[in-house]
């Protein structure tokens, strides 16, 4: 808990509200974020988890594909180093196609042109369109729809 800069000094610390600290908590593990902040009357509580939550990236097999004629998975260590990596540019929530319930913009296996669009992030109530930076194949998805993503987090793999 920490006093925000202007705020005048007074010998009463207000109390630790333990329960917004589990609210908080359990919506960080809801929402997949690691770090949440909260303010009230001039008090700022601020939740963050250290290390990444687990994940589980399995490859998709794109329409027409068996599963066993699937690109190999790329370990999860060479994903930051891979150099086809698309990254989230920003905070928010993906979302594989344009609507609920309609088809991804882009599948494992799809080819894309540079500028295509790969999925939309929702940030601020504002859908923005993730274009794809390279022309190529998509290797490997490596977000659900609806999951939020946060900045510099790995959504993609085209090679």
């Amino acid at each position: 808990m920490a006093r925000k800069p202007g705020i005048p000094s007074s010998d009463h610390v207000p109390a630790v509200d333990h329960e917004v600290i589990r609210d908080l908590a359990k919506l960080l593990d809801e929402t997949g974020l690691t770090e949440i902040e909260f303010e009230r009357d001039g008090v700022s509580i601020r939740v963050a988890r250290h290390g990444a939550p687990a994940r589980t990236r399995l490859p998709e097999a794109a329409p027409g594909m068996s599963a066993a004629s699937a690109p190999a998975a790329v370990p999860e260590a060479a994903e930051a180093a891979h150099p086809g990596l698309v990254a989230s540019p920003m905070v928010g929530t993906a979302y594989r196609g344009s609507a609920p319930g309609a088809r991804p913009f882009v599948d494992v296996g799809s080819q894309v042109k540079a500028g295509d669009t790969l999925l939309i992030i929702e940030a601020m109530k504002t859908m923005n369109q993730i274009p794809s930076p390279r022309s190529g194949t998509v290797l490997q998805v490596l977000i659900e729809d609806g999951q939020p993503v946060e900045f510099g987090e790995p959504l993609m793999i085209i090679e």
